[in-house]
């Protein structure tokens, strides 16, 4: 049910807000755009929610700080971390591929740096809003890899992905 209440604010603020400014820019663009939001919403999905019904709570627990030694668990062999690692990276992998997408200039260091703010927000955000996640630079690194291995993967399609969207916004135009 918490989850549901996340979800229903996140159509609720795609229908009302997002989905008319996207739909008046082209079919290529409102599904490119939907892709990206359908994803982060996603992304909030695994590692924020539920954030609404978590918000009176926040201050009822204490704050850790993020662990800033880079792989210590790869180095401690601790839990399941060859898991945690290869999570972060799949997990961004889409940002790296559709964010160039929905920007008329989106290079690679671009790309890069909105990945990072991305992480890095979601690392500062888990341990706020929920007192038993917690957050560490490998995570960061981690998504920000995931993030480049994306935009490298876009570049090797792109051709053949604008040849869609171009298809796409063709189709749409005989109708």
């Amino acid at each position: 049910m918490k989850y549901l209440i996340d979800f229903m604010f996140l159509m609720l603020l795609y229908v009302f807000v997002f989905y008319g400014k996207w739909k008046n820019r082209g079919c290529d663009v409102l599904f490119v755009n939907t892709l990206m939001y359908v994803y982060l919403s996603f992304v909030l999905y695994f590692t924020l929610m539920p954030i609404i019904t978590s918000l009176p709570f926040m201050l009822d627990h204490p704050y850790v700080a993020m662990n800033l030694v880079p792989f210590i668990d790869v180095s401690a062999k601790r839990g399941d971390f060859i898991r945690q690692i290869v999570l972060n990276v799949i997990m961004t992998l889409p940002f790296g591929f559709l964010f160039p997408l929905t920007q008329k200039k989106g290079g690679f260091l671009k790309t890069v740096f909105y990945v990072f703010l991305m992480s890095l927000g979601i690392e500062i955000l888990q341990p706020l809003i929920n007192g038993v996640r917690s957050s560490d630079i490998t995570d960061i690194i981690t998504n920000v890899t995931g993030g480049m291995i994306g935009y490298v993967c876009y570049v090797i399609f792109k051709p053949m992905i604008y040849q869609i969207l171009d298809h796409l916004t063709a189709s749409n135009l005989k109708l």
